[in-house]
């Protein structure tokens, strides 16, 4: 017989819930993080008048406290955050209102949209990293609430208006982030059962209304477009890229072509000392330089199976729910990964984003632990869910070849059930 403290004790002896490869997945990415941080921080220890060992001890706090995030979240019941995702939501829109008021702007020279907010203890804390997390997860509360309704137009009107109401905040001061959380909250809703043909026009639009915004953002001087100029300089410098001109996007294409196939050797790199974004950025860049094309596919790879684990998860869930929060973060995570390492190869413009669980930033790096986190929440429930049902089932062929009712072990099954989730 099991009883509670046995459960108790096979808990703290085994705080890595969920999936087995995620957790595996998670570790080897931090392994890769540690040492290509520690390989690019000269410039930013240099200018901020730190040492490098100062400024990669920082990013290894980070790192150990996102995994005990993942930890921690993991052993919830993932149900919970739906009733906690409106309050986010709300703090969410709430840090990014603050930002356009009294955030700090995104470079020296004070140009630009604010991005940053001046926490105690936190310091620097960018409100869009936590709010792409928060609006997927109150997103698939949305649609589970309303999975009745979803064919109705007002019902997704109703679905959308939370979400551009987010979106137009974060494209003031990150447009990359904006179009992300685009992306997956459509697909999301794609994936919700909805009327295709009102999804459709939806999409043509925003994405009309999006590019009349730019067009007089361009022309007007309109504080909520304010970055418009900077980013169709982004594209027109990209598609004519000058190799001759000195930039990030030069230097980050010069680091993949000296990296070859194998590499010039862990710690050997040479742009990442001139690379202002060497460390966060373009760190797919400096990552190639070192271990090569190589290295580059392995990190490739582990993003796709790493997407590909999170719809088994999402296909395991029984709950809407969870199926649909797992689906939107796996495509959060895999996207920003996809975008950061084509803008890294000279495929897209510069963007800022982010390689999720690799790049250094504090508030990046956790909010990608928060969505992992609830990630293997959903697994572990999975987990949970098919031992109880190979229990019960070995339970009743037990009881018929012993002759014995079924209903005296439920009581004791669905305690142990209630002792493992801690409820």
């Amino acid at each position: 017989m099991v009883t509670n403290r046995d459960n108790i004790s096979r808990k703290l002896l085994n705080p890595f819930k969920g999936d087995k490869a995620v957790w595996f997945i998670f570790l080897v990415l931090a392994i890769i993080s540690l040492v290509s941080v520690f390989s690019s921080i000269g410039y930013l220890a240099a200018s901020t008048d730190k040492t490098p060992e100062s400024v990669f001890m920082r990013h290894l706090t980070f790192v150990v406290l996102t995994f005990f995030v993942v930890i921690i979240l993991s052993n919830f019941n993932y149900r919970r955050f739906s009733g906690l995702s409106w309050l986010g939501y709300l703090v969410s829109l709430a840090l990014l209102v603050a930002v356009f008021v009294v955030g700090h702007k995104s470079n020296e020279a004070g140009s630009g949209m604010s991005r940053w907010l001046e926490l105690p203890i936190v310091g620097q804390f960018q409100p869009s990293e936590l709010a792409k997390i928060v609006m997927v997860i109150y997103l698939a509360r949305l649609l589970t609430q309303e999975k009745e309704n979803l064919k109705e137009w007002i019902t997704l009107r109703n679905i959308m208006i939370p979400v551009m109401l987010l979106i137009m905040l974060v494209v003031s001061e990150n447009l990359s982030t904006a179009l992300i959380i685009f992306i997956v909250c459509f697909t999301m809703i794609r994936l919700a059962p909805i009327n295709v043909n009102h999804w459709r026009l939806t999409i043509l639009g925003l994405i009309a209304f999006a590019a009349l915004a730019l067009m007089i953002g361009n022309k007007f001087d309109i504080p909520f477009l304010a970055r418009s100029g900077t980013w169709s300089s982004r594209v027109d410098k990209w598609l004519h890229f000058d190799p001759n001109e000195l930039t990030q996007e030069s230097m980050a294409r010069m680091a993949v072509a000296t990296g070859k196939f194998f590499g010039v050797g862990i710690g050997s790199t040479i742009q990442a000392r001139l690379m202002t974004q060497a460390n966060n950025d373009l760190i797919y860049a400096i990552i190639i330089e070192e271990s090569g094309m190589l290295g580059g596919i392995i990190v490739f790879l582990l993003y796709t199976y790493l997407y590909v684990r999170c719809i088994k998860i999402a296909l395991k869930c029984r709950g809407d729910f969870g199926r649909m929060t797992v689906i939107g973060l796996g495509t959060l995570i895999f996207l920003q990964a996809a975008i950061h390492m084509s803008v890294s190869v000279g495929a897209l413009p510069v963007t800022g984003q982010t390689l999720p669980l690799i790049s250094s930033g504090g508030t990046a790096y956790m909010c990608m632990g928060l969505a992992l986190g609830v990630i293997q929440s959903v697994a572990y429930d999975n987990n949970l869910t098919e031992a109880k049902e190979k229990r019960a089932a070995a339970q009743s062929t037990a009881s018929k070849s012993n002759n014995v009712p079924t209903t005296e072990h439920k009581g004791n099954s669905e305690t142990i059930e209630e002792d493992k989730r801690g409820q």
